[in-house]
């Protein structure tokens, strides 16, 4: 590590000057010819009592000549004139095995009170670029998730990227708190992403407990952090996956939110002077989605997977906003939660004629394809005919099919829900769907 901090060393300082600030935009001039975009600086700023003696900033543009800067915490203290130093080291993280257990921020620094945080010898670029298409493995084999509606009617394969997609109080904390938890995965690594603060401490005593703890590594950045942290904490807690995967393990990427990225994006981009398009969003919002989604996915032949499952913030339940347009498109499938679903008291509020997992034909054999189609047809012939079957409109005999459904539904909806501290493997939730169903045989055996 000595050598290593040798080697970093500046041999030249190059330096600069603070021209103008304007809310949390700096504008730095004398050193733009050696900056491109994403170019780390350091803001010396006056040493006003309760304010830091310099301030960590980003290059986000360039506009007259002159570097656009954005800071990494409070910009109080830095006016015209102060210097700005820039950072030749490269933004990386260096991940290690005694990373498990820990709780760190976007910026690698431990906020869990268990002392300094080991660094491995190798870097990951926080910008990490995904494997070549044609070097990856496929996606293969069924991952248990722990949550028996999921892993029965939306089935994930290791190496997969799913979307939650969830308006506000339906439960998504929830659902992530038992996929960590309960899933098979070897390593968890969970970015909470514009997170309430006071939340972090119930998810890690209350929700993963102290077995989820130890298989997991936890990148946190609340709502009360700056844009470019809570960005950051995304890319990092990415490139620790990466890490995790390239020495073979099988990852799960819990991101929690995708739409709180999205939003800190935004707030970068207006800020630079890009011009918004849809709901205000800028265009680099939708071209950073995919650099940082494509990310997880299989690794390449012989090392391990990346297994993601990425939150979505619906805006006012809307699960067609730009946001969420946008991730669906990219991910290999998409589990809603319905708020009337969890109105009517049914946890987790998995809406499954609304979800899907694109993978799932393949991973699964025919005799299990068959079983779930069976639910899944009884499922929706109810739910067409629900308004009528709650009004009284709907005569019993009138038709076989609606019969059928009406019959099996009280045990379908008791099978969809769960505890949070209950955990159901793939091949329990199978035997016993096809057991409530009256299926005998269905493997075929």
């Amino acid at each position: 590590m000595l050598l290593e901090d040798i080697s970093n060393l500046q041999d030249v300082t190059i330096s600069g000057t603070v021209t103008a600030v304007l809310g949390m935009l700096i504008e730095c001039a004398g050193i733009e010819r050696f900056l491109s975009v994403g170019s780390r600086c350091r803001i010396e700023g006056q040493r006003l009592s309760g304010c830091a003696p310099s301030v960590a900033a980003e290059v986000v543009g360039f506009r007259e000549s002159k570097a656009l800067l954005m800071p990494f915490a409070s910009p109080e203290g830095i006016g015209p004139g102060a210097k700005v130093i820039l950072e030749q080291r490269a933004s990386a993280c260096f991940p290690c095995e005694a990373w498990l257990g820990r709780v760190v921020s976007a910026m690698g620094e431990p906020v869990d009170g268990k002392g300094p945080l080991p660094h491995g010898a190798m870097p990951y670029p926080l910008r990490g670029v995904p494997p070549q298409a044609h070097s990856r493995a496929r996606v293969k084999g069924k991952l248990d998730l722990g949550i028996r509606s999921i892993n029965t009617f939306l089935t994930c394969c290791r190496g997969q990227r799913m979307g939650i997609f969830s308006g506000s109080g339906v439960g998504k904390s929830i659902v992530m708190s038992m996929l960590a938890r309960n899933s098979k995965a070897d390593v968890n690594v969970i970015g909470l992403v514009g997170e309430r603060s006071r939340e972090l401490q119930e998810f890690i005593e209350d929700d993963l407990g102290e077995e989820g703890l130890k298989r997991s590594v936890i990148v946190v950045a609340t709502s009360a952090e700056y844009a470019l942290l809570r960005r950051q904490a995304a890319y990092f807690a990415m490139a620790v996956a990466e890490y995790f995967r390239d020495q073979g393990r099988d990852v799960l990427c819990l991101m929690d939110s995708i739409t709180r990225f999205a939003m800190a994006q935004r707030e970068i981009g207006l800020s630079a002077g890009e011009p918004p398009t849809s709901k205000g969003y800028t265009p680099t919002v939708f071209s950073e989605l995919p650099k940082l989604l494509e990310r997880a996915g299989p690794g390449r032949h012989g090392s391990g997977s990346i297994t993601g499952l990425f939150t979505v913030l619906v805006e006012g339940d809307d699960t067609n906003e730009p946001i969420s347009d946008a991730v669906r498109g990219i991910l290999d499938g998409h589990i809603v939660l319905d708020r009337a679903i969890a109105e009517r008291g049914r946890f987790p509020a998995i809406n499954v004629l609304k979800s899907i997992s694109r993978t799932m034909p393949d991973c699964n054999s025919e005799q299990e394809n068959a079983l779930v189609k069976v639910a899944r047809v009884m499922m929706a012939t109810y739910d067409d005919m629900a308004e009528m079957i709650r009004l009284g409109a709907y005569r019993k005999g009138s038709d076989p099919e609606v019969d059928q459904a009406i019959q099996y539904y009280p045990a379908l909806e008791k099978f969809l829900a769960q505890r949070k501290d209950e955990k159901s493997a793939i091949a329990q939730g199978y035997d016993e769907l096809a057991g409530l169903l009256g299926i005998k045989d269905w493997r075929g055996k």
